[in-house]
């Protein structure tokens, strides 16, 4: 076997390939068999068309079976693979087509597969080396200039291999998938557990109430985003009942408020594992499997991952080491050199802190500190604060200039309240430095593909708020 991750993950399917692999919400299903049977049609083509080692090949669709068709192809021929959000604009899509000038930019890929019939069929998967680059996966962007983090085929494998064992998956499980393939929680996270355990996943091409409702009764494990469990708990339909045969809830790609934890454990009579990632390591925390799961704790390293706060302070940056660990960002060396320290920790750029005994608790992004009269204020201390106050739904904490102290603290709170109600609210239970000068109620908060706040967008709203501009 070569270091090729196509080689490790089909190692993981059923010797009965009449197994299914994707349960469909028509009724259908596609088994183990016809996957690995499209894969080589298409990894054909991809060869044929002059695809070798290590062009990107791009694709932009909608969440189906062919664009996972797609991607393991990629991944067969020794290519690189760009997954790219359907809802980018042109303008998005240009920049990206010229940074990574991948060799195919596939937008049809129900069309490209079906075409892909008449290929002669890749029978073994190009040599690859742990070392070689799988995947460009370019961030959010929440912050700045979206940039491509290269992900070698050793990273998602090592990272695929920790989370298949800590978090105990078997033949015998079924995952619900309804997460988008286009960002690493559902293409690597979700699609590389499922296929080392050779199980079914329930394969839903969105999140929908309905759908979710009825496929948790097939499922024994779901991968969401918070905003999945928030709606499950507003269903009046989602009961213990309809929990009872899940064995495990996982959240992750954005924070999990503590209300959202107490509120599902009440319900469900379980407790939700969180875990934390990024695109430039894929999963790098997770609560435990069996043990303690903590409201607002993001759990232990996973085993490989070196993880220590920057600074040598009590809070700070979180850094990490380990073999799932990006090499770099895609040409963008003055990047790369900027987030790894001289000794090859990467700086995720979250700050946290760490107890003794090792679990990880995020405090927020460092970009999103605020430096308010000199000093400094974590959002995410101030949002706990307010997210428990009576009619508060979900709050989010930016700081914006402010003629006196620098900047301001300032809160975007979902919910019904009086602002001059929240603040004395807040100033006894927090420093008043801490506590918001100003609290905007809105109906919703922006967010992105994967349900982060973009907190710069606040910024920018609420630039003026203290100018009176």
């Amino acid at each position: 076997m070569s270091g090729n991750l196509y080689e490790r993950l089909a190692a993981g399917f059923p010797a009965d390939r009449t197994r299914p692999c994707f349960l469909l919400s028509d009724g259908s299903q596609v088994s183990y068999g016809e996957l690995e049977a499209s894969v080589a049609r298409v990894a054909g083509r991809l060869v044929a068309e002059g695809v070798r080692p290590g062009d990107r090949v791009a694709l932009q669709a909608e969440k189906s079976v062919a664009g996972v068709v797609i991607y393991l192809a990629t991944l067969k021929a020794g290519a690189v693979y760009l997954p790219l959000n359907g809802a980018y604009t042109a303008a998005e899509v240009d920049y990206f087509l010229r940074d990574a000038e991948p060799a195919v930019y596939i937008t049809d890929d129900l069309g490209y597969v079906a075409a892909a019939a008449e290929a002669t069929p890749l029978a073994a998967p190009v040599a690859r080396t742990p070392a070689d680059l799988a995947s460009i996966i370019y961030t959010s962007g929440t912050t700045g200039r979206s940039k491509g983090a290269m992900l070698s085929h050793g990273n998602l494998a090592a990272n695929a291999e920790a989370l298949h064992e800590a978090w105990g998956f078997t033949p015998d499980d079924v995952l619900l998938h309804a997460l988008p393939i286009f960002h690493v929680h559902g293409l690597f996270v979700a699609l590389h557990c499922a296929f080392l355990s050779g199980c079914p996943m329930v394969w839903l091409p969105k999140f929908s109430d309905a759908e979710v409702l009825t496929g948790l009764s097939r499922a024994t494990v779901m991968m969401g985003v918070p905003t999945f469990y928030t709606r499950l708990l507003a269903n009046p339909g989602f009961t213990r009942d309809t929990a009872d045969g899940v064995r495990l809830f996982i959240s992750g790609s954005a924070p999990l408020l503590p209300s959202t934890f107490d509120e599902f454990e009440a319900r469900t009579g379980q407790r939700i594992l969180e875990r934390y990632g990024m695109s430039e390591a894929v999963i790098i925390t997770s609560n435990p499997l069996e043990g303690e799961r903590i409201a607002g704790s993001v759990g232990y390293p996973l085993p490989g991952v070196e993880l220590r706060i920057g600074g040598g302070e009590e809070t700070g940056v979180i850094e990490i080491r380990g073999p799932s660990v990006a090499g770099g960002y895609w040409r963008n060396p003055e990047k790369t050199a900027e987030e790894f320290t001289p000794d090859g920790f990467f700086r995720t750029g979250d700050v946290g802190r760490r107890d003794p005994d090792g679990r990880v608790w995020i405090s927020g992004r460092a970009k999103d500190l605020i430096i308010s009269g000199g000093y400094n204020v974590y959002p995410k201390e101030v949002e706990l604060v307010l997210d428990e106050l009576p009619g508060v739904t979900e709050s989010a904490v930016v700081g914006v200039p402010h003629p006196d102290f620098g900047e301001g603290v300032v809160a975007v709170v979902i919910g019904q309240g009086e602002e001059a109600a929240v603040i004395a609210a807040a100033r006894g239970r927090l420093a008043a430095y801490k506590a918001p000068k100003r609290v905007v109620f809105v109906d919703e908060l922006p967010r992105n593909a994967m349900g982060k706040v973009q907190k710069n967008l606040l910024r920018e709203r609420y630039a003026g708020l203290f100018s009176g501009s």
